[in-house]
């Protein structure tokens, strides 16, 4: 897939999940949207994980973690 456009992609998932839980206040569906822009990879996806810069591998992970920690929230508040 063309990088360009993944970058719009993700950025609109990013767009969709914080609207879900800022707006809606609906965790589960931010939590899904944040984990599908997950796989558009915003920077260049034929690189190696061990070949990115630094910077953008804790982008990666700090996405990572939000998503997780939306997917908990979600979990621990529809209880």
């Amino acid at each position: 897939m063309n990088t360009n456009y993944n970058k719009f992609i993700y950025v609109g998932f990013l767009a969709i999940g914080i609207y879900h839980a800022g707006i809606e206040k609906d965790y589960m569906e931010a939590a899904s949207s944040f984990g599908i822009g997950l796989a558009f990879d915003p920077f260049d996806p034929t690189k190696k994980w061990q070949e990115r810069a630094l910077w953008q591998k804790a982008i990666l992970l700090l996405h990572l973690g939000i998503t997780a920690a939306l997917f908990g929230y979600g979990i621990g508040i529809n209880e």
